[in-house]
């Protein structure tokens, strides 16, 4: 199961990534589990309790602490999130990558940006859990996902990798 945490002051947002990640959730039959927060304070006060997320969407622009500051905490406790800045503004665009976002998205939020996004980035999220090998072979380099691995065999001096 993918969790996914969002924060925006703007209880409106909130309520259209609710709606947003519902559709998602149904049209992909992706096993997804959304957490709202009104605030990074919320949000923090939650990860520093033991919440882990495999994805956050954070606005910039909340008062109080913006998203640029509560990503530069979050990553104090978790560096493999995945965090995705949502904004009305491009002006922070390039700070955000200093603390590692994944994507920088402009509001207004269109469903079919926003489905592709999350596409892209449950594809990253799945990569990184899953356990693999990497093996150096005649024709280069190549990755073997264990869980697509059936058997291995060693005839002569040549290694033989079975998959599904």
């Amino acid at each position: 199961m993918i969790q996914i945490g969002f924060c925006d002051d703007d209880p409106s947002v909130l309520d259209e990534l609710h709606e947003l990640l519902g559709s998602y959730r149904t049209e992909h039959n992706a096993d997804i589990a959304p957490t709202a927060f009104q605030s990074p304070f919320e949000l923090l006060a939650s990860i520093e309790k033991g919440a882990r997320f495999d994805i956050l969407l954070l606005d910039v622009l909340m008062p109080g602490e913006n998203g640029i500051e509560a990503a530069r905490e979050i990553r104090q406790y978790d560096s493999n999130v995945k965090i995705i800045f949502l904004t009305s503004s491009a002006e922070f665009a390039v700070q955000s990558y200093t603390v590692g976002a994944y994507f920088y998205q402009l509001k207004p939020i269109w469903p079919d940006s926003f489905f592709r996004l999350m596409d892209s980035v449950i594809a990253a999220c799945s990569r990184e859990s899953s356990v693999s090998l990497i093996l150096r072979c005649k024709t280069g380099i190549t990755r073997v996902e264990l869980d697509k691995l059936e058997y291995c065999e060693v005839i002569r001096r040549s290694l033989l990798l079975h998959k599904t």
